[in-house]
């Protein structure tokens, strides 16, 4: 694989953990914490906006 798609996939799974952190921080909730890792950098992008 190229440096460029290890780069990347390293991003989408830091996104996803730091949105699952961030959403158990906020609501306690696992179903939630699940959907917005989902959502990954979306939700991070959302919560930095909105605080």
């Amino acid at each position: 694989m190229s440096y460029r798609s290890e780069a990347a996939r390293a991003g989408i799974s830091f996104g996803s953990a730091l949105a699952c952190v961030i959403s158990w921080s906020q609501h306690h909730s696992i179903i939630w914490a699940i959907i917005q890792g989902f959502f990954s950098w979306l939700y991070v992008i959302y919560y930095a906006v909105t605080r």
